[in-house]
């Protein structure tokens, strides 16, 4: 059974909701940073797919406002935290990765407290957010284990490439 009066019970998805709002918000902005070194490192390939990430995560930035709106609250604006700027090649993907694992926790979590509030379809959204920071995670994962057991091979093979704005993204 659950507890609370609708509005008590409301608010504390809302609250979630928020988190992941703050969190998405900071998301966009670490991976447009990393997006835009990379590019100026002239690794375009490597660029184009965080700056792809970065549209992935403005729209799970948006779902969440959506659904915040829906239930009559205000959207957040904050950043969940700061921007860690002027990290090498070697760190980006591996930072990325335990950001998104930390985000695919927060949000089995935040889908728990929508579920115990008797709200499905916020739990729904997270459960996509959720499949969306999976497919992040294991990208991440894999351009740091080409990195780190390939090295500079790797690096040699994609440096040069082009920025282009191209690349498939969730919504294609």
């Amino acid at each position: 059974m659950v507890q609370g009066s609708r509005e008590e019970r409301r608010g504390k998805v809302i609250e979630v909701l928020n988190k992941a709002r703050s969190m998405e918000l900071q998301a966009v902005h670490q991976y447009m940073n990393q997006h835009y070194n990379l590019d100026d490192m002239d690794y375009g390939k490597l660029a184009v797919e965080l700056k792809q990430i970065a549209i992935d995560e403005m729209r799970h930035a948006e779902a969440t406002a959506e659904r915040v709106k829906e239930l009559g609250g205000e959207p957040t604006t904050d950043l969940a935290g700061s921007v860690v700027k002027g990290q090498d090649l070697e760190t980006i993907y591996s930072f990325n990765a335990g950001e998104e694992e930390g985000a695919i926790d927060a949000y089995n979590q935040f889908a728990l407290v929508c579920r115990e509030n008797g709200d499905s379809i916020s739990m729904k959204l997270f459960e996509t957010l959720i499949d969306s920071e999976q497919e992040h995670l294991n990208y991440f994962d894999n351009i740091s284990k080409h990195i780190k057991n390939l090295g500079a091979s790797y690096l040699a093979r994609i440096a040069g490439a082009p920025t282009d704005t191209g690349g498939a993204t969730e919504a294609e």
